[in-house]
């Protein structure tokens, strides 16, 4: 049984350095492509929300093609803050 996409979202950046919403679309579309919610704009809602409680931090944004991308990271305690609730 798969865990919640926003559970595997925040597990995503246990293992990872950073990374903008596009790259957890990426990351997660084969186990997810089917799931309704399944969407960038819910990934980025997820990734902003997760920001608010502090299990992310902001860590970079650009321009790409005129659209902005902010790139997320979790500190060494977020993760470790992220693995102790979801195992």
């Amino acid at each position: 049984m798969r865990r919640p996409l926003n559970y595997e979202i925040l597990k995503y950046f246990t293992n990872v350095d950073k990374a903008s919403a596009n790259d957890v679309y990426l990351a997660l579309e084969d186990e997810f492509k089917d799931h309704k919610a399944f969407t960038k704009a819910n990934i980025i809602e997820s990734l902003m929300t997760a920001k608010e409680n502090g299990l992310v931090d902001e860590d970079s944004y650009t321009l790409i093609d005129d659209e902005l991308v902010v790139y997320y990271k979790a500190s060494e305690d977020q993760k470790n803050t992220i693995n102790s609730y979801i195992k």
